[in-house]
């Protein structure tokens, strides 16, 4: 619990942390930057970094001067790439192992996880790729799916590097472009919020939807 009160806390004041990064590390920031969300994207057991705050938080941090854009920009898109393309060949060649493997007799990844993103590969096809990358916990588990569904790498990839260019790119602009509007800064953990409501709408009208579709079978 504990640490799941500290990825919750790092989420919602990614700014404060993100400072202290820049303090403390200096250049070496660029490189935790890009471990996190290649951790985030490539390794299946942890769906809840904070990828889309964090890159707004970059975007915001960029605009002020205190971090390099293009730089952010570059390695955050290879990161993001890498990442999903990680997760895709642990899904292909060692997915089913994977789902069964226990740690402290829990399971490392939880079927809800992989429940849910079949559900929006139904949904979606295989866009998914691109469309997963603004939803949390489904964008870690999408490529992860895909590998174990054994999906062509060509078509895979395609999606992939469309996928992490529109997310990496596009959340990170907003974040540069509204870096400097003194409400955004003073009012950063509201801004979290609403990146997270706006990540998960999809998910919240998919589900009201496929209630109201079952209620109108049982009249």
């Amino acid at each position: 619990m504990d640490f799941f009160y500290a990825i919750i806390d790092f989420i919602l004041h990614i700014d404060d942390h993100l400072i202290e990064l820049i303090a403390r590390y200096e250049y070496w920031v660029y490189a935790i930057l890009f471990l996190i969300i290649f951790v985030e994207t490539g390794l299946v057991i942890m769906p809840l970094l904070p990828g889309d705050s964090l890159l707004f938080a970059v975007g915001m941090f960029a605009a002020q001067g205190q971090l390099n854009i293009y730089l952010c920009l570059g390695l955050l898109f290879v990161a993001a790439v890498l990442g999903d393309a990680c997760n895709y060949l642990i899904g292909r060649y060692f997915g089913d192992r994977f789902i069964r493997m226990r740690l402290f007799n829990k399971q490392l990844v939880k079927d809800e996880y992989i429940q849910k993103t079949n559900e929006f590969y139904e949904k979606h096809g295989p866009q998914t790729i691109i469309i997963a990358r603004f939803v949390p916990i489904v964008r870690t588990f999408a490529p992860f799916v895909a590998g174990i569904g054994h999906m062509n790498y060509g078509r895979f990839f395609t999606y992939n590097v469309v996928g992490g260019f529109v997310w990496v790119f596009g959340i990170t602009l907003i974040g540069f472009f509204l870096g400097n509007i003194p409400w955004v800064a003073d009012n950063f953990e509201k801004v979290v919020f609403g990146i997270i409501l706006v990540s998960v709408l999809p998910i919240i009208f998919g589900f009201l939807k496929e209630r109201a579709i079952a209620r109108k079978a049982q009249v």
